[in-house]
């Protein structure tokens, strides 16, 4: 199955459009959109300022997500991050609690009338403030008094009461550290409005809690083997928020595309010879009874899961296709008046089927390409993948979308022809990408299903499962998308990891095509030419691409679970 229900899945991306939607409205920022529950500009994810910002699109419900929003928003309209920076003390926890508290200080302020906006941020608060109580995080000295600190500050400054639920278990903190604290709380309330002059006591009241906290880890025995780490408290509902000020500070000068992890030679990814790649149909490298046989195999197991392309198509173009018109509908009993029919008008009054109306049928003005990884790992896979993959493109053309169905491997193990070229020139250093590059077409965009159906069946040649590098065959793909005449490109990446070339990780480093594949894909979700989306086998691909979802190959292939692919594909707008 998916990660979620096919259902959940697409419901979840209208939610996170919806709160993107919110965010650029009260913000006026158009770059804004949400990532995998994370709200980004462009294509870099902005900073988490307080625990209640981050969000689960697919465990949330829409109110929460659209709290979440809000309060991001707040800080966007707010908060003046140079400023922000330039005031934020330097020790790590009295940083953490500064960041907080200035998120309070910007929630505290929605217009005036936008009360569904307060109530937004207020319950998105509690929510968080229960979760993090029933986890039993303030269970101990060091969370009861951090969580304490983050209640009174907010009551006092956005004027709300504390949560109902825990302010008996808070009280006899409460009581104990206001003497000490009262008159930066007084003085956060007092300059809400202005960020520099909140700066001072919120500065103040980070470094006496931060001595508290101290004095209480000294106390109660608490070694720093025990203190939390930031990972696990993030999701388990803790005050640790991932602030970055390296990636605050060079947000907005980075060139889109740009990746720190490529070769240190600044050289950039590059391939050390392409002499020996090549671009070759499917159905050339097995012979055609073999593929015939393949074939066969292929129809029975389609036949036995008892898929229904009509119905696969009808969800394709629903989603994807556009009214066009197509002439004139005549004999209707409402639209226009027809001209030609005034006299039988005058001689059956009666008569009502005298109008017609402009017909519209859909069109479908959009190319779908699947790019299936022909890595060795895949092999397993590959039956699922075959019938996924003849589906969606059968039923893809019944719905009038143009589709390819291309793949990529390598031409060798160990970088072939190309190491050889290397080692024979005395291993010169970071030679970049060392392998043959063997990108394959099962059906161009011109071939209709059935002269294609067997060159599809190629998939089944085990043989042709090498290595992959992915981030030249996204390139590849595209470029093949940008040639046809549409006006939406979706690219669906099939895979089940990472890309991996021993040849080429060997003699540069093991991140390379990696970040090649991320450069890639941040380049095309920059230019929004092509939507990239990656369709996971049994593995979760969200740490490259933006839109994603998992498909389970231990589960039988069926209508249902194609129905739920097409939506999703269908939900990239």
């Amino acid at each position: 199955m998916m990660t979620a229900a096919p259902d959940a899945v697409c419901a979840a991306v209208r939610r996170e459009r919806l709160c993107a939607a919110v965010a650029r409205a009260l913000t006026g920022d158009a770059a804004l959109h949400y990532r995998s529950g994370r709200l980004c500009r462009q294509v870099r994810p902005l900073p988490l300022h307080a625990p209640h910002l981050r969000s689960d699109a697919t465990q949330d419900d829409f109110a929460l997500l659209r709290g979440a929003a809000d309060c991001a928003a707040m800080r966007l309209v707010h908060s003046d991050a140079a400023l922000h920076r330039s005031l934020s003390p330097t020790p790590y926890i009295e940083r953490l609690l500064f960041e907080i508290f200035e998120q309070i200080r910007c929630e505290a302020q929605p217009a005036p009338g936008m009360h569904g906006l307060a109530r937004n941020l207020r319950d998105r608060f509690e929510s968080w403030s229960r979760g993090y109580f029933r986890a039993g995080l303030a269970d101990d000295h060091l969370g009861i008094l951090v969580y304490t600190v983050v209640q009174i500050a907010w009551s006092r400054v956005t004027g709300w009461p504390v949560l109902d639920e825990t302010e008996g278990l808070i009280e006899a903190t409460r009581a104990g550290i206001v003497p000490q604290i009262g008159s930066d709380l007084a003085g956060l309330r007092r300059h809400r409005f202005d960020q520099r002059a909140y700066a001072r006591p919120a500065r103040e009241l980070a470094h006496r809690i931060a001595s508290m906290l101290a004095h209480a880890r000294a106390r109660f025995g608490d070694s720093g083997e025990n203190e939390r780490k930031p990972d696990d408290a993030l999701t388990a509902f803790s005050l640790w928020v991932d602030f970055d000020e390296s990636q605050e500070a060079g947000a907005e000068s980075a060139a889109p595309g740009a990746s720190r992890s490529l070769d240190p030679s600044t050289q950039g990814y590059r391939a050390y010879t392409t002499q020996f790649d090549r671009e070759v149909r499917a159905a050339a490298l097995a012979r055609r009874p073999l593929l015939r046989d393949y074939r066969a195999k292929l129809d029975e197991r389609i036949a036995e899961s008892g898929i229904n392309s009509a119905r696969i198509a009808r969800e394709l173009q629903s989603a994807l296709a556009v009214p066009r018109r197509d002439g004139w509908s005549f004999g209707e009993e409402d639209g226009r008046i027809d001209g030609r029919r005034l006299a039988q008008v005058i001689s059956s009054p009666a008569e009502r089927r005298v109008f017609m109306q402009e017909r519209m049928r859909p069109h479908g003005d959009c190319a779908i390409a699947f790019l299936i990884d022909c890595s060795a790992s895949m092999k397993a896979q590959i039956e699922t993948v075959a019938m996924l993959v003849d589906s969606l493109a059968r039923a893809s053309e019944q719905a009038g979308l143009a589709t390819e169905v291309l793949g990529f491997t390598t031409g060798a193990w160990n970088g072939g022809r190309a190491r050889l070229r290397w080692l024979a020139s005395a291993r010169p250093s970071h030679p970049g990408r060392l392998n043959e590059l063997c990108h394959m077409v099962f059906k161009t965009a011109n071939d209709s299903w059935r002269r294609a159906r067997t060159d599809i069946a190629a998939l089944f040649k085990a043989d042709l499962f090498r290595e992959g590098v992915d981030g030249e065959a996204v390139e590849w793909a595209c470029a093949r998308l940008a040639a046809l005449a549409v006006t939406r490109r979706i690219l669906v990446v099939i895979s089940d990891g990472s890309p991996m070339d021993a040849a080429t990780a060997q003699a540069n480093h093991a991140a390379y095509l990696d970040a090649h594949l991320k450069e890639v894909l941040l380049r095309h979700q920059t230019l929004r030419d092509v939507d990239v989306v990656g369709l996971g086998i049994g593995r979760d691909l969200s740490a490259y691409y933006r839109h994603c979802a998992t498909l389970d190959p231990d589960e039988p292939l069926d209508t249902k679970r194609l129905v739920g692919v097409a939506r999703w594909i269908g939900a990239r707008r």
